[in-house]
């Protein structure tokens, strides 16, 4: 646990005399979802999602243009540690109602259907958002590792890594249909895969190449390869722009920890296991990312090479890496965000489904219904669809000044950071409002929570700014080279879904949906009785 954050005693009455299915009657649900996850599994799945293997590799390009190493290196400590106090915040109200719904859930809770509503659409389209985002990463990796491996593998092709995306989709939803004990084997390995195999990336790094960068280019070498301010590394200009875009590598990589809330309904002793697993993976991914991240920076050999290819770590690798070891570091990352593409399913799959049985999403019915294997199959199938629908710009070829940059995969990216962040504020906000009303879990921050909750809502604030940000100075009208082909459409996509969301409201939703419905009444008689 973080110094200074100690959780409460576990009272008796949360964990010892009621059971998980008891407690989640308490709060209106009959047990539907298998309970077959450990705690360790629970934490697992928020590990993989987290994924330094695949955030810190596809997003490294958004840290190198936007900042430089210098931004890297001592940007990733700064914004985790304002993450895990989201985290924390988080992990407090998991631990309070260990539902399906989460962050939802709670947002119903603690400010009223309406606030639920927002929150449960936002969350919703963020990790939608995020599952293609993973996906497509995942495929643009494949494609970079078999040119490393090949030399007469012609990778870059927009249809042929599009390709990939759909079937890294598809063999994914496979794999969440099939059965949720293969799911949570296969998240167990992942946590060991995304540890030994940053280890082993990390190691590469330091031991084969010739030599390395000082640690004065590292830690105060900036760059400015967004086009914006004439490349300028200082001035106001770079500070409120320039920075805030190399700070997507962060806030993007350190999500989808709320996963460890959308299983807990699948969890044992969830109201203390998933409120653990959801910390633990923020802490324990800031420091392996970050020592992944130092590696990175120690191996480039030309920095000049890496801004005109890009900033990607592809440009790093070729440099200082020989074809066989580069492809064996792409190799360990591409396995890694596939794991971490299963998981982000299965925690959007989960989502949906809770939101679904409340009868907030069109077609509720098919998106909550199980399977006999118990899982909700139309869910899997929705959110692999709409993530292909979501990211099919990227088949719209960008160049910029030679450089080719993901300008479609950013604005995914961002989508993504956007509703899972906004989803977090709400419950965070509501739950600062309460005070010492709210009637913790389990696990608690204590009163820690007046100066944690202030500072994960400033993060928010900060993050939002992060994401509606272009990436290049050619995605703004101002601009003598403007293009929609280079608009980061976040920027597009999120006011007119909100606007969407506030239309339906009114016209409909206010008057029937009153936030989470109970699928089971049970008195508390009968619960002291153990029924």
């Amino acid at each position: 646990m973080p110094e200074g954050i100690e959780p409460l005693e576990i009272e008796p009455e949360h964990l010892g005399v009621r059971s998980d299915e008891e407690l989640l009657a308490e709060l209106g649900y009959k047990q539907e979802l298998n309970r077959s996850w450990s705690g360790f599994s629970n934490f697992a799945i928020s590990f993989s999602i987290i994924s330094i293997l695949a955030g810190c590799f596809t997003t490294f390009s958004s840290g190198w243009n936007g900042g430089g190493p210098a931004a890297i290196a001592w940007g990733w400590p700064i914004l985790a540690a304002l993450i895990l106090c989201i985290g924390l915040c988080l992990a407090e109200l998991v631990s309070a109602y260990p539902t399906s719904g989460g962050i939802y859930w709670w947002a119903s809770k603690l400010g009223g259907p309406k606030a639920g509503y927002y929150t449960g659409w936002l969350n919703l389209i963020g990790l939608l958002a995020i599952v293609a985002s993973v996906a497509y990463g995942c495929a643009t990796f494949l494609d970079l590792t078999l040119g490393f491996f090949s030399t007469s593998w012609h990778s870059g092709s927009l249809n042929t890594i599009f390709l990939f995306f759909i079937g890294i989709l598809v063999i994914a939803a496979v794999v969440n249909i099939f059965s949720s004990h293969l799911l949570a084997m296969v998240n167990n390995v992942s946590v060991w895969w995304h540890v030994f195999g940053a280890a082993a990336v990390i190691l590469i790094l330091v031991f084969v190449p010739h030599h390395h960068a000082s640690a004065s280019m590292v830690f105060t070498s900036t760059v400015n390869n967004t086009g914006f301010f004439s490349g300028k590394t200082h001035g106001l200009g770079f500070l409120i722009v320039v920075l805030p875009i190399g700070g997507l590598l962060t806030q993007y990589t350190i999500t989808g920890y709320d996963a460890s809330a959308h299983l807990s309904e699948e969890t044992r002793s969830a109201a203390d296991t998933a409120a653990k697993g959801m910390w633990r993976s923020i802490f324990y991914s800031a420091i392996g990312g970050w020592i992944l991240l130092l590696a990175f920076l120690f191996a480039v050999q030309d920095e000049a090479k890496v801004t005109a290819a890009g900033g990607g770590v592809a440009s790093i690798f070729a440099q200082a890496l020989t074809s066989r070891w580069g492809a064996t570091v792409l190799l360990i990352s591409t396995l890694g965000q596939f794991f971490c593409t299963m998981a982000c399913m299965t925690s959007c799959s989960r989502m949906l489904f809770a939101f679904s049985r409340d009868g907030a999403v069109p077609g509720h019915k098919q998106w909550s219904r199980l399977s006999s294997r118990r899982v909700p199959v139309g869910g899997v199938i929705l959110t692999a669809v709409i993530g292909i629908i979501l990211t099919s710009p990227a088949l719209i070829p960008v160049d910029i000044a030679g450089a080719p940059v993901p300008i479609a995969f950013y604005a995914v990216v961002s989508i993504g950071v956007i509703g899972l962040y906004w989803c977090f504020a709400i419950p965070i906000w509501h739950r600062w409002r309460l005070g010492e009303k709210f009637k913790a879990g389990g696990w608690s921050v204590g009163a820690k929570y007046k100066w944690l909750c202030v500072i994960a809502l400033i993060d928010v604030v900060l993050c939002s700014i992060m994401a509606f940000m272009p990436t290049s100075n050619l995605g703004v009208p101002w601009s003598s080279g403007f293009g929609l082909k280079y608009v980061n459409y976040t920027i597009i996509v999120v006011p007119v879904a909100m606007i969407a969301l506030w239309v339906y409201w009114h016209l409909s939703v206010k008057k029937w949906f009153t936030g989470p419905r109970q699928t089971i009444n049970v008195s508390d008689e009968e619960l002291a009785q153990g029924i």
